[in-house]
């Protein structure tokens, strides 16, 4: 198989590390160039430990017109408001992107300004970029240039809500997502409140009443079914573990419904999905670890509809879905390589 070229810029990342460990079992791509910001421009084995034996390529500085004589594809591993910079000038000489922060999710640029503290550099692409979510806009991805590819909180709760939202049998306000991420979900940079003496034996909620995937959930949801605005109350925790997300969501139902008719719901809207698992116990994180789903079950409480929805932050959550969303691409089945 003749195999395409890509690109990883930002490689220092965990999202990084476990978007190369995929890639270098597929069949159809060949990582051809990585770049870091770091001025020894060390080798990603030396980055990344794990993947010694495995690859042998050092890093560079970015340079748009580099990346273009060797890639036709470019992950984008950037913090945010990183990728908006660099975006222009791949596209511009024909690479495609997949830019896995939050740069290119929300279409409207004070609305990015406002949740993000940064006047968006190139709003004019906001309009034309597709959420790369393949379970709901399977149908514009395999043709466009610029996916932004969604995040971890995000995934597990508009997974989680679509059905629901789709089907119209939930108010659209008083939503409550209540969310719990290992660690690893606040990258590899440290951060004071993040390292392991004042994460381990502790449990904590952050950003609360104000984090930033907030306007996200709103928009892609109100996508997926158009109405009156879709309002949530969105509270992420962090939790001494390494890896994985459980979504805990509460939805006031329009009308009384079956715990039994929800469920057969979901697995009708998710029929075909090969990466959606609709359960009927209460999902656990180890359950989806190192693996690229996304486990769902729902139930009734006291006439609220609650939906628990779980996923590897790292993988469904960041890499594994831009692996779904190259294969999309590329024209490739969509499942290929991904575990």
């Amino acid at each position: 198989m003749k195999t395409t070229g890509v690109a990883i810029v930002g490689a220092s990342g965990y999202a990084a590390r476990e978007l190369i460990r995929i890639l270098l079992g597929h069949p159809g791509v060949t990582i051809t160039a990585a770049t870091s910001r770091q001025d020894e421009s060390p080798r990603l084995d030396e980055l990344h430990p794990s993947l010694a034996g495995r690859i042998d390529l050092a890093c560079e500085a970015f340079d748009a017109a580099r990346i273009a004589e060797r890639a036709r594809i470019a992950f984008l591993a950037l913090p945010h408001t990183a990728s908006m910079a660099i975006v222009p000038g791949l596209l511009e000489r024909g690479v495609r992107v997949i830019d896995l922060s939050a740069d290119y999710r929300l279409r409207d640029p004070a609305v990015y300004a406002d949740w993000y503290g940064h006047v968006h550099t190139d709003p004019a692409r906001l309009a034309t970029a597709v959420y790369g979510l393949p379970e709901l806009f399977r149908a514009r991805i395999g043709s466009a240039d610029l996916i932004g590819n969604p995040g971890c909180y995000t995934s597990a709760s508009i997974l989680g809500l679509a059905p629901l939202v789709a089907r119209d049998l939930i108010e659209r306000t008083g939503i409550i997502i209540d969310a719990k991420s290992g660690v690893s979900g606040a990258g590899r940079a440290p951060k004071a409140n993040f390292h392991f003496p004042e994460c381990n034996e502790s449990l904590t909620a952050y950003s609360v009443g104000r984090h930033r995937h907030t306007p996200e959930i709103e928009q892609v949801l109100g996508d997926v079914a158009a109405g009156p605005p879709l309002e949530v109350i969105f509270t992420p925790h962090l939790i001494p573990m390494d890896r994985g997300i459980l979504a805990t969501i509460y939805a006031q139902p329009k009308h009384p419904v079956a715990e039994r008719e929800l469920l057969e719901i979901y697995r009708s809207f998710y029929e075909g999905e090969p990466f959606i698992r609709v359960v009927g116990h209460a999902p656990a994180t180890k359950d989806s670890a190192h693996t690229n789903f996304c486990d769902l079950t729902v139930r009734v409480v006291r006439g609220k509809i609650l939906v628990l929805s779980a996923l590897d932050n790292l993988i469904k959550g960041a890499a594994g879905a831009a692996v779904q969303n190259l294969n999309l691409m590329l024209g490739f089945p969509e499942t290929l390589a991904l575990p």
